[in-house]
């Protein structure tokens, strides 16, 4: 069903709506952009025009070319506009068997996220950029174009998952699975404009010849946009900072309107964060946005200074175990003050080493052997260094080694120093992430954690004993914290090979005061067996029970004690005799499994499987025949002998 949708979709989509980037009267620069030629039409569209939003947030990553670009648009739609959106989407797929019949299907979903990069890519990204000095219109912008083969669609809760109105498609093209709910469903749903996997744009425009060296503006059109935020991040460049920045509403400065917020990255890449908004019922008015970017140097510049949080003088600063780019430390956006934004830079007399900070200001290093020296200072965008220049030694400052123990329940952690720092504190446990993340509310990965231990370790090695108690069997992880005297701490985590192996459940069961596993109703028609099961590694176990070719899963569970109700009907309908074979199987969530196999005697099956000697042969050879119950005779002489006691007494 999908692939006709989609073709019968490209056959009619044909939108007419027409909305140019910046104002009426500003001519849009002709380019190659329009991609494929399948026949569908989305010019004029704009992002907003198929998704009536509450709230978006457009993220745009400039590449390094200066010539293309990533988008991340994010689109939250609640309660009744969330309706619009999806009627607007069944709208799509009118004349399509399902299409356009108020109801919003799985197959439409899939069929839009196919045909929707196509639509996009016709589509108005409402922003354009323009070399030279400050422009405010009646310029020719060099329009930022969507690329379709970079654009990938995704939403959240288009059409909710187990609703109360959900059923299963009407239409009898309809694809295995399809399911549909009313496009007047108000549940909350996301869209999202993403770049496509393997790709690095999904957005371009005219190379800028400068490359951001030297003055431009960037536009955007925010007519009809009722509420989002733009965050935009350009490509390093010495001093590139905003000049100037405005709304104008129909070519008319508005002051009332927040300037958009600018920062320098670690990284050195220059990010805005612009809210921007258009007021309900203002239309026909048009809003643009104008940022003016320099890399002239302002007038005045404070010399970036080293915070009281910087290392001191000859720090070490470990590195991991091995060469090539690791990440040093996470602490190090707080070593530096300066307004206009700064970076770690350093430099190696050794060959092959480096440093980095990303824009999170974590700090990696590219090691080439066992250490090295660097002498490093903040730098500001504007060139601007602190004045003291400090002298740090980046090294590996431990090797590593692990084995399992014999018994596979520890870990053989053996840390070793290299002789950089004499002696290293070692604090260090066994580590995994959790599966069962989702029922603990993380937000991210959960992990699950052994014990911790800690031992004093030098150029020698010590061997730690790392319990993995509390771990499920699979890959685990070494996490931990070396210290020492004027070294930063290195907090690691290895990554050794060590697995934890699965160990079956265990499983008893109980036996009342005769010796008997089984305790029977009174009607003989079952009976209750009880007993504990415990998994060594603490994973779920579910349990099954076998008996007469039957099966039953309906164990009543309390932590560890288990106890069920045995019926015998499928073995008296199968003819089964006693004693009946009853097998319980404990299986983990490993897969892992363990089976208890006991023999139950039925009580009531004829007294042929008891111990009763009214029904015993008669083993003496004398008579050959049966003797009588001895009942009987006890009955008489406990009835003689206490008559005679009675008589005894009286006499």
């Amino acid at each position: 069903m999908i692939p006709v949708l989609i073709m019968m979709l490209l056959a009619l989509v044909s939108p007419s709506i027409e909305m140019s980037t910046l104002d009426e009267n500003e001519t849009i620069q002709s380019t190659s952009g329009r991609q494929g030629n399948l026949d569908v039409d989305c010019s004029g569209y704009t992002f907003e025009d198929l998704f009536e939003y509450d709230f978006a947030l457009f993220t745009l990553d400039i590449n390094d070319d200066w010539a293309t670009g990533v988008m991340d648009a994010k689109a939250w739609v609640n309660g009744s506009k969330s309706a619009i959106v999806r009627d607007n989407l069944d709208s799509l797929f009118e004349g399509v068997p399902g299409g356009n019949d108020d109801w919003i299907s799985t197959d439409e979903r899939e069929a839009v996220r196919s045909i929707g990069p196509k639509c996009i890519a016709d589509m108005e990204t409402r922003l354009g950029i323009r070399e030279g000095p400050s422009h405010r219109g009646n310029v020719d912008w060099n329009d930022l174009e969507f690329v379709e083969d970079g654009i990938a669609l995704d939403e959240v809760n288009l059409v909710p998952t187990g609703h109360e109105q959900e059923r299963s498609c009407s239409s009898p093209l309809s694809g295995d699975g399809c399911k549909e709910v009313p496009v007047t469903v108000t549940d909350d749903l996301e869209i999202h404009l993403l770049i496509a996997e393997n790709q690095n744009n999904n957005v371009r425009f005219d190379q800028l010849p400068n490359q951001g060296s030297s003055n431009f503006t960037l536009a955007m059109n925010i007519t009809n946009v009722t509420d989002a935020q733009l965050v935009m991040t350009f490509p390093v460049q010495q001093g590139l900072r905003i000049s100037d920045m405005g709304f104008y509403d129909d070519g008319v400065l508005n002051e009332n309107l927040a300037a958009p917020v600018s920062e320098f990255l670690p990284d050195g890449r220059l990010r805005i964060v612009a809210d921007v908004d258009y007021p309900l019922g203002s239309y026909p008015m048009v809003r643009n946005m104008f940022v003016d970017f320099t890399t002239t140097a302002p007038f005045t510049n404070d010399d970036p200074i080293w915070s009281t949080l910087a290392p001191a003088e000859g720090t070490i600063i470990p590195v991991g175990t091995t060469n090539g780019e690791m990440l040093a430390t996470e602490e190090a956006g707080m070593w530096i003050v300066d307004e206009s934004g700064w970076s770690l830079q350093c430099t190696f007399t050794d060959a092959g080493w480096d440093i980095r900070m990303d824009e999170f200001a974590d700090l990696y290093v590219t090691a080439n052997g066992a250490s090295a020296v660097g002498q490093c200072a903040g730098v500001d965008a504007f060139g601007a260094e602190t004045e003291e220049h400090r002298n740090y030694t980046f090294a590996k400052v431990m090797d590593v080694s692990a084995v399992l123990s014999s018994d596979g329940d520890v870990i053989e952690f053996t840390p070793t120093s290299t002789g950089v720092s004499s002696s290293l504190t070692v604090l260090a446990n066994a580590v995994q992430e959790d599966r069962d993340r989702d029922s603990q509310g993380c937000d991210g990965p959960c992990t699950n954690t052994g014990p911790e231990v800690t031992a004093v370790v030098d150029t020698a090695g010590v061997v730690m004993q790392l319990s993995m108690s509390g771990l499920y069997p699979g890959e685990v992880y070494i996490e931990g914290t070396a210290t020492a005297n004027g070294m930063l701490d290195y907090n690691f985590i290895f990554d050794l090979g060590i697995e934890k192996m699965n160990k079956p459940p265990a499983i008893t069961i109980d036996t009342n005061l005769q010796g008997e596993e089984a305790e029977w109703e009174l009607d003989g028609l079952k009976f209750t067996l009880n007993g504990n099961v415990i998994d060594p590694d603490g994973q779920d176990v579910s349990m099954l029970l076998s008996i007469c070719d039957g099966q039953t899963s309906n164990f009543n569970r309390d932590n560890l004690a288990w106890e069920i109700q045995v019926s015998i009907a499928n073995c008296i309908q199968n003819d089964v005799e006693s004693p009946y074979t009853v097998v319980i199987v404990a299986t983990d969530e490993s897969g892992a499994t363990t089976s208890l196999t006991i023999d139950v005697i039925d009580p009531n099956a004829g007294g042929s499987d008891t111990n009763d000697d009214s029904s015993s042969p008669d083993t003496n050879g004398e008579s050959g025949g049966i003797l009588p119950a001895p009942g009987m005779f006890a009955t008489l002489i406990v009835g003689l002998v206490a008559a005679g006691w009675v008589s005894s007494r009286r006499d």
